[in-house]
């Protein structure tokens, strides 16, 4: 879970991608394959769930779209780019797109302008580090990892020299706030009670 498993020297597309099976989650990141497999667990689950909550009300006034994964974000190198020849597709746990143009039946073809990652011990790696760099990159506005095992949410947002600032480390009992969208916030006391 969570590993690079595909051939280690192998650099797969957004082709090879939509050709392999469905019962089997994948990501490509730069052309690299990450297993997603089997599904994340209760825990995960329920804080998606929370998460997908907190989010909806914030967004229902603004022109943005909040999606769970499983839902493909497609990162073109460039504007240009066929979609077959795209190397990034990830899927966030969360996703909130606010240009329509970047969806389509696929997904999302673009960065997203927030993206959500929940840590698991096999994707903590992953999204502390491969994710962290690629949103930074592709131009994401701002990116929330949450970590269950610690109960803390750290916010970046994306400064005008196109990188992350110091993340915003939210903990416990204190509340989790956007910068890009001031209406968002997450309780934490709220969002960990009752977890399995």
């Amino acid at each position: 879970m969570g590993e690079a498993l595909r051939e280690e020297d192998a650099r797969y597309t957004y082709g090879d991608y939509i050709e392999w099976p469905d019962d089997e989650r994948w990501e490509l990141i730069h052309g690299v394959a990450w297993n997603m497999s089997p599904a994340p667990g209760r825990r995960h689950q329920s804080l998606l769930g929370k998460l997908f909550y907190a989010f909806r009300e914030p967004f229902e006034a603004l022109p943005c779209e909040v999606y769970l994964a499983p839902f493909d974000v497609r990162i073109p190198k460039r504007d240009d780019q066929r979609d077959e020849d795209i190397d990034t597709v990830v899927q966030p746990d969360l996703t909130v797109v606010c240009d329509p143009k970047k969806l389509d039946e696929r997904g999302c073809r673009g960065a997203p302008d927030l993206a959500v990652e929940i840590l698991s011990p096999h994707t903590a790696r992953k999204d502390l580090a491969h994710k962290y760099e690629l949103y930074e990159s592709s131009g994401v506005r701002e990116y929330w990892i949450v970590d269950p095992g610690n109960r803390y949410i750290t916010v970046y947002t994306r400064g005008d020299e196109g990188k992350f600032g110091a993340g915003a480390l939210s903990q416990f009992d204190s509340t989790a706030r956007s910068v890009i969208f001031p209406g968002l916030t997450v309780d934490l006391a709220e969002l960990f009670r009752d977890l399995p």
